[in-house]
């Protein structure tokens, strides 16, 4: 698995909560439901297809939210496994009716498989950060680092 990066740091700010909340059906029914709350499947949708990746099309993705081609076929998947669904309900169907569709659980474990997917690897490139700049630190002395040497003496 290569990881390309993230160009777009905030994109992927957006990206893995939008995955993380279709992953969660409880998420959904105690947040998306709830009028008062900001976030509802729209929300979601908008983050994903439209506005900080491309689930019908995230190849041209990969290195600015998507990190690695398996994030890539996850979200494309994803992207189809919805819009099964969007087609049995109809585009303007409440979220309600969404979450009781029958292919909605498909969205569901395809979200929670890239859910998986894209936090490990955000854990995998934070450690490998977190193991460079402590190596960075390990060959620089510190500051007064002789100064205590001879303070032994």
């Amino acid at each position: 698995m290569i990881d390309h990066g993230i160009e777009f740091p905030v994109f992927r700010l957006h990206v893995v909560p939008a995955v993380l909340a279709l992953a969660s059906p409880s998420w959904q029914r105690d947040v998306w439901l709830r009028p008062e709350e900001f976030e509802d499947l729209d929300y979601v949708v908008a983050v994903l297809f439209d506005d900080f990746c491309n689930a019908d099309d995230p190849a041209p993705w990969l290195g600015k939210s998507l990190r690695t081609e398996e994030e890539v076929t996850l979200m494309k998947k994803l992207g189809e496994v919805y819009s099964t669904v969007q087609e049995e309900v109809g585009r303007g169907a409440s979220d309600e009716v969404y979450l009781d569709a029958p292919a909605w659980t498909n969205v569901i474990a395809v979200a929670g498989r890239l859910a998986q997917l894209m936090v490990t690897n955000d854990l995998q490139a934070a450690a490998l950060l977190h193991e460079q700049l402590n190596l960075s630190h390990e060959h620089r002395p510190t500051e007064g680092a002789s100064e205590v040497e001879d303070d032994r003496d």
